[in-house]
């Protein structure tokens, strides 16, 4: 499992210690906590994974508004790799994930989104729409950055029960080499859009936009932890 490391991107690094208290409550949460220590209830997980997958297919069209978005032949490939990785496989894999739970492809999109899952997946091609590829980039940031730094903190806690947790496997998935390089990737590129297209003139925006983000993140995983009630 990949050691947890600090994060060595400008924008990132910025914005999440401007948010200190809210990202805290966003990769701390108890659904977080659960999922560690194996004792979140199947349900719940159900329930977050269904969402999950209803909100990769909006994340699928965000790449698609990404390219329409770019300014350059490079960007436009950057973003169709991510839209196609999406459609071409981590859709493929999520289903099959989810029929390990008991969860075949009918029942999921049988399944209403939620209003967490609405609201930080539209916020974000809302952002996309209104703004530049920047926003969009940021609008994204606390759900692939933040996977990668919940996965890596949690694999690598010496109080996470490893053995017999049944969500051992999302915890190996986010805190993988493979998954740190997505976060890695979108961080290099959210570093360069701020470099060419904004520079500090644009921080306070971007860091409302990205603090609301990291707020809708926090009410997806309460949604998920709440499926019971």
């Amino acid at each position: 499992m990949t050691k947890e490391t600090k994060s060595n991107y400008k924008l990132h690094t910025k914005l999440r210690e401007a948010n200190k208290d809210l990202w805290k409550e966003y990769v701390t949460h108890p659904f977080v906590g659960e999922l560690a220590a194996g004792t979140l209830s199947i349900s719940c997980f159900k329930y977050y994974l269904a969402q999950d997958y209803l909100f990769l297919i909006q994340l699928a069209r965000a790449y698609a508004l990404a390219a329409y978005k770019s300014d350059n032949l490079d960007e436009i490939r950057s973003c169709a790799s991510g839209m196609s990785a999406i459609i071409d496989s981590e859709i493929q894999l999520h289903i099959d994930y989810c029929a390990n739970w008991g969860l075949d492809e009918k029942d999921i999109l049988a399944t209403k989104e939620a209003l967490a899952t609405i609201a930080y997946s539209r916020y974000v091609l809302d952002k996309g729409m209104q703004g530049d590829l920047l926003d969009l980039y940021v609008a994204l940031s606390p759900c692939i950055i933040g996977y990668s730094e919940i996965g890596a903190r949690i694999a690598n806690d010496p109080l996470t029960t490893l053995r017999g947790n049944p969500y051992l496997s999302w915890i190996e998935l986010y805190s993988s080499a493979d998954y740190q390089s997505v976060a890695q990737t979108h961080s290099v590129m959210m570093d360069m859009l701020w470099n060419q297209r904004a520079g500090e003139k644009r921080l306070n925006q971007i860091n409302n936009n990205f603090s609301q983000a990291v707020q809708l993140e926090v009410d997806f995983w309460q949604m998920g932890l709440d499926a019971d009630s």
